[in-house]
């Protein structure tokens, strides 16, 4: 692994701690620096946007059970508000990522240490069942709302 020796144990950053209105979401400054494995980097968040998956998700609208428009959402949200069903909280969200590679995991090749980045929201998870299957960064995988985001190489450009 690359540069692991210069990261801080923690980091500060805001946790999704359940579906529901900004009460939910809690700063925090003792969340774990991720350590990246095999494919993966670890990007310092430069810039972060709220954009409107990060709201929607928030109060669970896009659970399958709501039917409310998204301001009356968070009274309906069920343990099933994720784009993939349940979310597993706490939850960094933050779905509009950039910054630059800080720590890199084994095999990966592509993206050098200080390599400036970008992700899509929306990550390609191809499945037999379902080739077209995604993931969400900040829903389904923490986001960029810290200051450190753990991705695969091959989710950033």
């Amino acid at each position: 692994m690359d540069a692991l020796t210069d990261l801080p144990a923690t980091m500060a950053g805001v946790w999704l701690t359940g579906h529901g209105g900004p009460e939910v979401l809690e700063y925090r400054t003792d969340i774990p620096v991720p350590r990246p494995g095999p494919g993966e980097v670890l990007v310092k968040v430069a810039a972060a946007g709220v954009n409107n998956t990060d709201i929607n998700t928030r109060v669970g609208w896009y659970a399958r059970e709501v039917k409310a428009p998204t301001d009356a959402a968070a009274a309906q949200a069920t343990e099933a508000g994720g784009w993939a069903g349940a979310m597993q909280f706490p939850r960094i969200q933050g779905g509009d990522l950039c910054g630059h590679v800080v720590a890199r995991g084994e095999g990966v090749g592509r993206l050098a240490l200080g390599a400036r980045v970008v992700s899509p929201n929306c990550l390609p998870r191809p499945r037999p069942d379902n080739p077209l299957n995604f993931i969400v960064i900040g829903s389904e995988i923490d986001g960029a709302f810290a200051e450190y985001c753990l991705m695969r190489e091959d989710d950033l450009y």
